[in-house]
């Protein structure tokens, strides 16, 4: 088992010396740091992080800020690790600890779940209105995808990747596929999973 620690700030001119610390007074041993805006799904150290976790190792963050963009972004990560039997925990966000499951957290996550569930389908639902209102006027054309489902590159990485022997570096290099096109394309997938998942657990 090992504690990894992942620390991250927005820009080049920031320091990591505050976050370090705190991941060093927790026992880290393994500190991951980057320097990438939060707003971007293309965060090379924290994919490489997830790549590299294993079953009982921990993830521990200085505040959750620090790991997820969003309520979404956080719940697919949760489920992300939890899959892969790695817990993660925050120490800023004290309540936030899988660690050792606690109701208080898993009750929590319970009602972030449904909020977000609920935020999808506002979205959605604002969306087609927009494009029920642009087609009406007829200025929706529609976006024009670089990788679609029948992209030969695209498949072939996602089948690499599930394959589970080779790195994110590695699978781009072969399929020729962008690391950040590849990523978006991984998490639509993983919201997708995540999305009917939820629905099927309803079911019963």
């Amino acid at each position: 088992m090992l504690k990894y620690g992942y620390a991250r700030v927005s820009s080049m001119g920031q320091n990591l010396d505050r976050q370090r610390s705190s991941l060093k007074e927790e026992g880290c041993e393994l500190i991951c740091e980057e320097k990438m805006s939060g707003a971007t799904t293309d965060r090379p150290v924290l994919h490489d992080l997830l790549d590299k976790v294993s079953e009982g190792d921990i993830v521990v963050v200085h505040s959750l800020d620090r790991i997820s963009r969003s309520t979404i972004d956080l719940l697919q990560l949760v489920d992300r690790l939890r899959g892969k039997g790695v817990a993660l925990r925050s120490i800023k966000d004290s309540w936030f600890d899988m660690t050792d499951e606690n109701p208080f957290s898993a009750f929590l996550l319970t009602v972030m779940s449904g909020l977000s569930e609920y935020e999808r389908k506002m979205i959605r639902m604002r969306q087609q209105e927009g494009i029920k209102q642009a087609k009406f006027k007829g200025k929706f054309k529609g976006r024009i995808k670089k990788y679609t489902e029948q992209h030969l590159g695209m498949n072939h990485a996602i089948e690499l990747y599930e394959k589970g022997d080779r790195t994110v570096k590695e699978i781009c290099a072969i399929t020729k596929v962008s690391r950040s096109s590849f990523y978006r394309e991984l998490k639509k997938r993983e919201e997708q999973q995540y999305i009917s998942a939820k629905k099927e657990k309803m079911t019963w």
